[in-house]
């Protein structure tokens, strides 16, 4: 099993050159870049004589200039090369620095990954924590009135996605009700609480977020733990135990729920990313300045290090991912061996 995972991990690289070529490639045939955004801005300006007006506007930059900036962003060079001098700059620890904000690119995410964590690992704590229980519940109690019905409220969830649910809520909780802040995580006089008030202020603006969070994974994690121990339950093995006089419950408890779990530990190490990367659709309703929603800024504004930076964070933790649901794979289940 050793040598397996190493194999894995050795696959990460040519994968991850794989991705980041694809993408840096795009990024320099894709328009509007940053030169482009500086000529924009320019022809925007109003003229200071107004002979020659609109001949300036139509090209403000001579050639020269523009062979300057291309030499200033990297685009004087070949695609091969100057993939190569950012890899060897991202090896070294330096994403970069943004063309739109002039500020390094490692700074901006650093400020966002605590925020998206938080909204990320509650997120999945929530999912987890109810949508197992609730998938062995109505696994158990199949066709039930409780099973129906909670499966028409997760259905309807479902259908739903979940920056409409933010903006719903807000609308009813928020501006209706006020019962809840409308947006952001803290509140503008945030420094004048006291620490439980601090505390209290924080979980005040995350619930709304956090509901519009796992409104999108409830309906299919709850149903992938349902399906699974059901098929577990009508299993021979399941069934040749409970004819034996062993009690349903430590048939459920020990031996039908460890299999059933195979699925979930699947697709536990994928999530990784997710929790990450967040969703820019909701961070935009929710006024959260969060990965998700840097990075739907940086790919709309073309700042081509921004996405870069991200790309390499989160393509490796993706590939990580990866490994790690495997490794869930072989803890939950003692069948898999890994050769």
């Amino acid at each position: 099993m050793t040598a397996y995972f190493i194999r894995r991990l050795l696959l990460v690289i040519p994968t991850f050159l794989g991705i980041t070529i694809m993408v840096f490639t795009i990024t320099r045939f894709v328009p509007g870049g940053p030169i482009e955004r500086i000529i924009a801005q320019a022809q925007q300006m109003p003229s200071i004589s107004g002979t020659g007006m609109a001949a300036e506007q139509t090209q403000p930059l001579s050639e020269e200039q523009i062979n300057e900036l291309k030499k200033y962003y990297g685009f004087d060079k070949p695609v091969l090369v100057s993939y190569v001098l950012w890899l060897g700059k991202v090896l070294k620890g330096d994403l970069g620095t943004s063309t739109r904000y002039y500020d390094p690119v490692w700074e901006m995410i650093r400020e966002r990954i605590p925020i998206s964590l938080y909204f990320g690992i509650l997120s999945m704590i929530l999912t987890y924590g109810i949508c197992i229980p609730l998938g062995i519940i109505k696994a158990i109690k199949h066709k039930s009135g409780f099973d129906n019905l909670s499966s028409v409220v997760v259905f309807i969830g479902y259908a739903i996605p979940g920056w409409v649910v933010g903006v719903l809520m807000l609308v009813v909780f928020a501006s209706h009700w006020e019962i809840f802040p409308l947006g952001g995580l803290m509140s503008d006089d945030f420094e004048d609480f006291t620490r439980l008030g601090q505390l209290a202020d924080i979980a005040r603006h995350t619930v709304l977020p956090l509901v519009a969070y796992v409104a999108g994974s409830f309906t299919v994690m709850t149903f992938l733990m349902k399906n699974s121990l059901m098929d577990n339950l009508a299993a021979d093995y399941v069934r040749t135990a409970i004819a034996k006089g062993l009690p349903f419950k430590v048939a459920v408890l020990k031996h039908a729920l460890r299999n059933s779990l195979i699925p979930i530990a699947t697709s536990f190490g994928n999530n990784i990313s997710v929790i990450l990367m967040g969703s820019f659709l909701i961070e935009t309703v929710f006024n959260i300045n969060g990965m998700g929603l840097m990075g739907y800024e940086s790919v709309v504004e073309r700042d081509y290090p921004v996405v870069m930076g991200i790309l390499v964070i989160s393509s490796l933790l993706s590939l990580i991912g990866n490994i790690l649901s495997d490794i869930c794979v072989a803890l939950v289940d003692p069948r898999v061996k890994f050769e």
